[in-house]
């Protein structure tokens, strides 16, 4: 976590980054607006910026997105400045904070934007096999190439083989190669120097610099235009760029993660992606199911969600249906974990009785989501999608996975798993105690198995 702080509000910013750097943040100091933006220019970075509620926060939001420059920002002030406050969320501040400062609350904060960054949730044996992978690659520095359809997770598993690798320490940058204009994509990737086309009013660092001695990942690298991505396989090749306008090379040492979801040896066959530079990116390929095919993480990524937007709305978190549970199975998903997100978040808003039932897992329009069974179709996609995951596989090791996962969906409670197992405790019990000196995490009573990341 990069925090950078503008303003001194009398020395109490001081004491707050204090508080950060005790959770683990790493602290940049600003006294001024534009000292601020000249710091994130120079290309250290930040992952959230506090300022003083006093200095005119209008105006550094306004730049920031004039300068492109996507950093969340968080306003300070005494418990006075009510309507200092008021303003500065109008101009744009996600957050305001009182101080003296509170702890707990900055702990928080922090908190809420590294989580934003980071949760990795699954349970399914497909999934599992992908990020078993990225775990093993992870710590080299190699190029990885992650694809999958849009909204299955790309970024949130680039940023799990950053924090994996040995890159830990330094940045991680993302940069959305469909979301910035041709025109203005080589800036943002390599800078550039003041002066060199209207609007450069100062020197900028791109991302290759800012990411320099840590991990760079472009998102949707399949939108970029063909004539920069010979600028782009240079600087992979030789580990240096050009500054836009400049006039030496700037040597840059960053491992690469590019994410697309399209076919990108398509995109080659028809001449809208280099060759070269796909093998130069396709070192290895980190190939994410889509959430139709990974059926097992439908149900544990909605109790997350669940969790994750009653604690942000400051409502009770309610246990999900079992009309609910499965009209969210037989759900096609064709926008993957960002659709199921936003079903969730729409779910805690709109429940209204001791659960989340059926009736509010509505689509954005607030028609229902197609439920009980689905289609044929549906079926046999689910069906195949569990049955892969048993071929090869001998029958303890199936019997396994199911005595761990029932146990899991009851919480650790053995008694209840082994009623919907159907068999005894006793045998159970000696399961579990068999696996256990096999080396197996048992769930405990209340914890499930997989963890979030």
């Amino acid at each position: 976590m990069r925090l950078l702080i503008i303003g001194t509000l009398g020395g109490q910013l001081t004491v707050a980054s204090k508080i950060a750097m005790e959770s683990g943040a790493s602290v940049t100091f600003a006294e001024t607006v534009e000292n601020g933006l000249k710091t994130l220019r120079a290309g250290k970075g930040a992952d959230l910026i506090m300022i003083d509620v006093g200095l005119d926060i209008a105006s550094l939001i306004e730049r920031l997105q004039h300068e492109r420059i996507h950093v969340p920002v968080v306003a300070c002030g005494t418990q006075s400045d009510a309507r200092a406050a008021v303003d500065a969320i109008r101009a744009g501040a996600k957050e305001y904070i009182p101080l003296p400062p509170d702890p707990d609350l900055i702990a928080a904060v922090l908190s809420a934007v590294a989580e934003d960054q980071s949760d990795l949730i699954y349970r399914d044996e497909a999934m599992a096999a992908v990020v078993k992978l990225a775990e093993q690659i992870a710590p080299s520095d190699a190029s990885v190439l992650i694809t999958g359809e849009s909204g299955t997770g790309k970024e949130v598993l680039a940023r799990h083989v950053h924090r994996r690798s040995q890159r830990v320490k330094k940045t991680f940058v993302s940069i959305n190669c469909a979301a910035i204009p041709d025109n203005l994509l080589e800036s943002e990737l390599f800078g550039h120097e003041k002066g060199a086309f209207t609007g450069a009013v100062a020197r900028r660092v791109g991302k290759f610099e800012e990411a320099d001695g840590g991990t760079l990942l472009l998102d949707e690298i399949s939108e970029m235009d063909i004539r920069l991505q010979a600028k782009l396989l240079r600087a992979l090749q030789e580990r240096v760029i050009d500054r836009v306008g400049g006039t030496r090379p700037v040597p840059v040492d960053i491992r690469i993660i590019a994410t697309s979801n399209r076919d990108l040896a398509e995109e080659v066959r028809a001449g809208r992606f280099r060759e070269d530079l796909l093998y130069r990116l396709n070192v290895v390929n980190l190939k994410i199911p889509p959430l139709r095919s990974r059926p097992a993480d439908v149900l544990e990524l909605a109790q997350h969600f669940v969790r994750k937007y009653a604690e942000i709305n400051g409502v009770p978190e309610l246990p999900i249906g079992a009309d609910a549970r499965r009209a969210l199975a037989s759900n096609p998903w064709p926008g993957n974990v960002r659709e199921l997100e936003n079903t969730m978040h729409r779910a805690v808003l709109l429940a209204q009785d001791e659960e989340i039932s059926a009736a509010a897992i509505l689509m954005p329009d607030g028609s229902p989501i197609r439920s009980g069974g689905g289609t044929a179709e549906q079926a046999a996609m689910t069906a195949e999608a569990v049955s892969r995951t048993m071929v090869g596989r001998t029958v303890a090791e199936v019997e396994k996975q199911l005595i761990l996962e029932t146990l899991d969906h009851c919480l650790g409670n053995r008694t209840h798993a082994a009623k919907i197992l159907g068999i005894s405790i006793r045998t159970l019990r000696n399961k579990l105690n068999l696996y256990a000196g096999e080396g197996t995490q048992i769930p405990s009573p209340g914890e499930p198995r997989y963890a979030a990341y």
